[in-house]
């Protein structure tokens, strides 16, 4: 049991790492390939959760974990960017280093947090939420940090990472939520497609900040 636990918390951390990285890249497309390395590890952590705790329907979410967000979403991004022609640097409303030291003091915070509000809970659900929470607060954090409407999308998408490993460690969800969340999760893609293809055809842009500067200009 130790080991499966270990195998557990190994896969969150590298989701972790993964929204660190998410912080740390500059580039859209790299961006795009760690949001997808993030899916395919929570699928792997989902299926690992499904295995080891005798919970077969958990296998469906981890597979729509890494067909919709792991392989499917990511190249429909990739294709949004080429027909926007978006090939440059991500800017940042703040400095990468202050941003992972942001990083670093909100995942402190979830884990202080967490493990104090669950003393009652066992060591894997208590670890396992604090993990889910830190990647869920990254997940907003980027989506703070970043002017590009691409990269705001990928933001909320790794928090809804974060949602669904925390949703698989608190065990008893029904698998209709499971599913719901994850066409959820595929329309709200839709909707942010079409934002961003609109803020591309209005003002020739991608960056967010077009539409702080035309505010006011037109009654």
């Amino acid at each position: 049991m130790n080991h499966a636990y270990d195998v557990s918390h190994l896969l969150a951390g590298l989701m972790l790492v993964a929204s660190f990285s998410l912080l740390y890249q500059d580039r859209i497309f790299a961006v795009l390939n760690i949001f997808a390395a993030q899916a395919i590890l929570l699928s792997m952590a989902v299926g690992w959760e499904a295995w080891t705790q005798q919970r077969p329907h958990l296998f469906i979410t981890a597979a729509l974990a890494l067909c919709l967000k792991g392989i499917i979403i990511p190249v429909a991004l990739h294709k949004m960017i080429v027909r926007l022609g978006v090939h440059r640097d991500v800017e940042q409303v703040v400095g990468v280093g202050k941003t992972l030291l942001l990083g670093l003091a909100l995942t402190s915070l979830s884990l202080m947090l967490v493990l104090k509000i669950t003393v009652a809970a066992d060591s894997f659900t208590r670890e396992g939420l604090a993990l889910a929470l830190a990647i869920i607060l990254l997940g907003m954090l980027m989506m703070i940090t970043r002017r590009n409407a691409v990269t705001q999308i990928v933001g909320f998408m790794s928090l809804e990472n974060g949602l669904i490993l925390a949703a698989t460690g608190a065990r008893g969800m029904p698998l209709v939520v499971e599913v719901s969340v994850a066409f959820s999760v595929l329309i709200a893609l839709f909707v942010f497609a079409v934002f961003v293809f609109r803020i591309r055809e209005r003002f020739d842009s991608v960056d967010i900040e077009a539409l702080e500067n035309v505010r006011g200009d037109t009654k």
